[in-house]
């Protein structure tokens, strides 16, 4: 797990499960980052009490996307449980 940088005044550290889903997924870490610190929304895990999930919509490559990022909020530091990017922004984003 790698801690963010300690100056953006967050205290979330990536899983190795997140780790594995940027490099699986081609994701950018910096974008990730830059989500938990300032996300469009947060929505909470259906699912998992313990979970929240940090949404954005970002423009890539004239591609839309939301991306999801879900985080424990119950633990300290909170932790980045995984993370993807999806078309289906109807679909999970709460309006």
């Amino acid at each position: 797990m790698q801690k963010l940088n300690k100056s953006q005044d967050v205290n979330v550290i990536f899983s190795k499960h997140a780790e594995e889903q940027l490099s699986r997924r081609s994701l950018e870490r910096n974008v990730v980052e830059a989500i938990v610190l300032k996300p469009d929304q947060i929505v909470e895990d259906e699912n998992d009490d313990a979970v929240s999930i940090y949404q954005a919509i970002v423009k890539d490559d004239d591609i839309v996307f939301l991306y999801r990022v879900f985080v424990n909020t119950k633990v300290e530091p909170n932790v980045i449980v995984t993370v993807y990017k999806t078309t289906k922004i109807e679909k999970y984003y709460e309006s």
